[in-house]
């Protein structure tokens, strides 16, 4: 069953209806790569590789995604990083003092720190043991001001995937909009929630450059959507959120597909391996199931092991302070010789 009787419409912030948004000198004159004497942006003339403005939509980009995704150019939006998508997402959809949004803890941060910057309430509902959602509760909680779902599937800082039925039935359910945050998809055998947007008007996915594709220093996230929703979202996102040299060096990485593959296959080799280290060490009481690059462990004591981490060179991140993750520690997938020598140390700890 699809979710056809959803209309995008009477989920945007009003006053957005009436919006006229910015018009850039880069969207009134397109054609970049045509030989041109430009005078139309107040830019300084004197080549640097730096001294134009970028192109606003990042066409060359989206369009070699659009390839690698299988979907349309317009159904993309890319951001300063996953963070900038998601304010974009919450800006555009919730109202200030009045609406709320649903997060699914234990969960990135983020989405409750950019509902508290825009004074939108965030409604939780805890993940279960095996850290799937009761989709019972998550309507339960929904009212008519509830305009967003988000769910992080590979889950952070849990590391597995949200199952297909939860999802498929909030999809189906629930009256606002689903955020499914895919920064880890690659990692996963699971098929991304981008083939389902023409069945799923309410859908949205985002993405980033960050993990898998290595350019967690250049700051690029993406946004997949319906034609509509993106074309609200580039109603409101400022003119040139994406630098020159941020979408260069992102279509050089993708232009090297193989390379990228290489990679994630060499990081899900490397965890399995210490998967069954974890698995087999005394002070670890629990290893959980991953789809990501990182694994989440229980152990005896998370300061203690922490602190002996830190002082053997190796910095890992306590989870300690989030919901159902007492005594936890995640630790992402390095190089062999970094994992060499965090098994070296956990050895060490475990004698």
């Amino acid at each position: 069953m699809e979710n056809n009787n959803f209309n995008i419409e009477n989920h945007i912030r009003p006053h957005l209806m009436k919006m006229k948004p910015y018009s850039s000198a880069r969207d009134e004159y397109k054609d970049f790569d045509k030989e041109m004497v430009f005078l139309d942006a107040n830019e300084n003339p004197f080549e640097t590789a730096y001294n134009r403005y970028p192109d606003p939509q990042q066409q060359k980009l989206k369009k070699l995604l659009s390839q690698h995704k299988n979907v349309e150019v317009n159904q993309i939006l890319l951001g300063n990083g996953s963070d900038e998508v998601l304010d974009l997402i919450f800006r555009a959809f919730c109202e200030p003092s009045k609406d709320n949004i649903i997060t699914l803890p234990p969960t990135y941060g983020m989405y409750s720190v950019l509902a508290n910057l825009n004074n939108i309430v965030v409604r939780e509902t805890l993940l279960d043991k095996d850290f799937q959602p009761s989709t019972e509760a998550v309507l339960e909680i929904t009212d008519s001001n509830t305009k967003l779902l988000i769910i992080c599937s590979p889950n952070n800082p849990t590391g597995n995937l949200i199952s297909v039925e939860h999802i498929l039935k909030l999809l189906k359910e629930f009256k606002g909009l689903v955020v499914i945050d895919e920064a880890y998809i690659d990692f996963s055998p699971q098929e991304s929630w981008i083939s389902k947007l023409n069945e799923f008007p309410n859908l949205i996915i985002t993405q980033t450059f960050s993990k898998a594709y290595g350019l967690a220093g250049l700051r690029l996230g993406v946004c997949y959507a319906s034609q509509e929703i993106i074309t609200v979202l580039n109603k409101i996102k400022p003119p040139y959120n994406v630098n020159q040299l941020t979408q260069k060096l992102a279509i050089k990485r993708l232009q090297n597909n193989q390379n990228i593959k290489e990679e994630i296959t060499l990081i899900n080799q490397e965890k399995k391996r210490l998967l069954k280290v974890l698995g087999e060490t005394s002070f670890i009481q629990k290893v959980f199931p991953t789809q990501a690059n990182f694994i989440l462990i229980k152990v005896d004591d998370a300061q203690k092991r922490y602190d002996q981490f830190i002082e053997n060179g190796i910095v890992v991140r306590n989870r300690n302070s989030q919901p159902l993750c007492e005594n936890c520690l995640r630790l992402s997938i390095g190089t062999p010789v970094e994992n060499k020598k965090l098994l070296h140390i956990i050895k060490t700890l475990d004698s």
